[in-house]
């Protein structure tokens, strides 16, 4: 199971605002070969869940996850940070055994 925290919800519901014309819009997390260490993690949006996906929902927000990446995110806390610096969703993910300095990537 995945958690959404607030945060995260209020930015997902913020991005899916703007995408009028579908019916039951979502932010689909999933995995991907790739990064610095293996795994990457790719965000869409898209209009409803498929018929395997796993779906996600807090404070009004909708996750889309395939069963493969399911996998790979069980357990997973998505946050959304806003700084000076840098803006942007952060994974905490404990299945991840390494991971690269900027977060978008890990290795299991």
């Amino acid at each position: 199971m995945i958690t959404i925290t607030e945060n995260a919800a209020e930015k997902v519901k913020t991005l899916l605002d703007g995408q009028g014309e579908y019916e039951n819009p979502g932010l689909r997390i999933r995995i991907v070969g790739g990064g610095c260490v293996g795994h990457q993690y790719k965000m869409d949006v898209e209009d409803g869940s498929q018929a395997d996906d796993t779906v996600v929902e807090a404070f009004g927000a909708q996750l889309f996850v395939d069963k493969k990446s399911e996998f790979y995110l069980d357990s997973m806390v998505v946050d959304y940070e806003a700084g000076v610096m840098s803006s942007g969703f952060k994974f905490i993910n404990p299945n991840a055994k390494r991971t690269c300095k900027c977060g978008d990537s890990f290795g299991v």
